[in-house]
């Protein structure tokens, strides 16, 4: 093809063609149709550029700009906090008797085998954690020594290790974690096509956008990436202290994402996932102020009728009451957060309440809301609240 072409133009030249009378054959001579300013360079243009059309790629990657996306992704401003902050100096175990049935303790290990001469019982209950201060195994079932010397069948407990962002600075932008595993898809809505990436449980994220497409909400977290809004929880930066706050040091509690957030001289330091009050044991939306602060607590009670649910927690971590009996602390017996789960306490993993009780002093203000409207205001909703 290209021969016969090339043959073509001799044979023209030769018969007396110039390059010019070639381009005139070809309609290609005269002006140019436009004679304005080119096209910008493929970039960021915060302002109308003077000398160039901000066109094609440039439009793009300022739209993108204009949400916080960058090529490549500039990183949050965070680190996670020192892992020594998870490490805790009492054991747990967890006590499996079903209800009505008691956890029977013994004054010795041999007895606790046994099954007998018990001296006294604990609380029946479907959620009762004791701490321990030795483990033994008989027979592939385990035993733990409690601080009195007696002894009770009881599992060794671990807790969740999971931990939340200290901020250098206040990011530009919103931000969350993963709570269930998904595939981001390309565009917001469940007729987009999902993308290969799986991201895992726990998985830091950045929020350039949302966007609600047939009645569910949609965030993008990378070009071309999209997650839906149970799979996400967002951290929604406001550094502008909430009305009665008068010392700018508060917590703020989001009911709706489960998430917390502290802030300090109109910055962003720290932010985690939680669990709040599951209905109808909700956490308690208002401005309150930390009353009482306690390393350990131990923190029992029941809200239904026929006391089903009785909980039993000894050595409940970095405790700070903030409303009756309401109060942010460490929960050793939750696997997961993000999601509610208390008696209206607002639980938080142990590291992460080990970091919020050095930071926290006596006084310091706590503004719990929730952006849905969902939770109820209405004092009638509300008994003094548990863990």
């Amino acid at each position: 093809m290209k021969q016969t072409i090339l043959s073509i133009l001799i044979v023209l030249l030769l018969l007396g063609y110039t390059p010019n009378s070639l381009a005139e054959a070809a309609g290609l001579t005269g002006s140019e149709p436009f004679a304005g300013d080119a096209l910008c360079l493929p970039g960021v243009y915060a302002q109308n550029p003077a000398d160039c059309q901000a066109l094609g790629p440039s439009v793009l990657l300022t739209n993108l700009a204009k949400k916080g996306i960058t090529m490549p992704l500039r990183p949050l401003p965070a680190r996670s906090p020192s892992p020594e902050l998870t490490k805790m100096s009492i054991n747990y175990a967890k006590i499996d008797v079903e209800p009505p049935a008691r956890a029977a303790v013994y004054s010795n290990l041999e007895d606790a085998v046994a099954g007998r001469n018990q001296q006294r019982y604990l609380p029946a209950s479907p959620m009762l954690y004791i701490s321990y201060i030795r483990k033994s195994y008989v027979n592939n079932k385990p035993y733990v020594q409690i601080a009195s010397g007696e002894w009770i069948r009881g599992s060794p407990a671990a807790y969740s290790t999971f931990q939340g962002l200290l901020f250098d600075r206040t990011p530009p932008n919103s931000f969350g974690w993963i709570i269930d595993q998904t595939k981001p898809r390309v565009a917001p809505g469940y007729k987009s096509m999902e993308t290969r990436i799986t991201l895992y449980r726990n998985t830091q994220v950045q929020i350039f956008d949302v966007q609600t497409v047939d009645g569910t909400e949609w965030y993008q977290i990378n070009l071309d990436q999209w997650v839906e809004r149970r799979a996400i929880r967002q951290v929604m930066i406001n550094i502008k202290p909430p009305e009665g706050v008068d010392n700018n040091r508060w917590i703020e509690v989001n009911l709706y994402e489960q998430t917390l957030s502290v802030y300090d001289h109109g910055q962003l330091v720290f932010a985690t996932l939680i669990a709040s009050g599951l209905k109808p044991f909700y956490t308690r939306p208002g401005l309150f102020k930390i009353q009482t602060k306690k390393a350990t607590e131990k923190m029992t009670g029941s809200f239904e009728a026929d006391r089903s649910d009785y909980y039993y927690l000894e050595d409940v971590p970095w405790t700070m009451y903030f409303d009756e009996a309401r109060a942010l602390h460490g929960a050793y017996w939750r696997a997961m957060f993000g999601y509610t789960q208390s008696h209206g306490c607002v639980n938080l993993s142990v590291g992460d309440a080990r970091w919020l009780y050095d930071w926290a002093n006596v006084g310091d203000w706590v503004y719990v809301w929730d952006p849905s409207g969902k939770t109820p205001t209405d004092p009638k909703y509300y008994t003094p609240g548990g863990a």
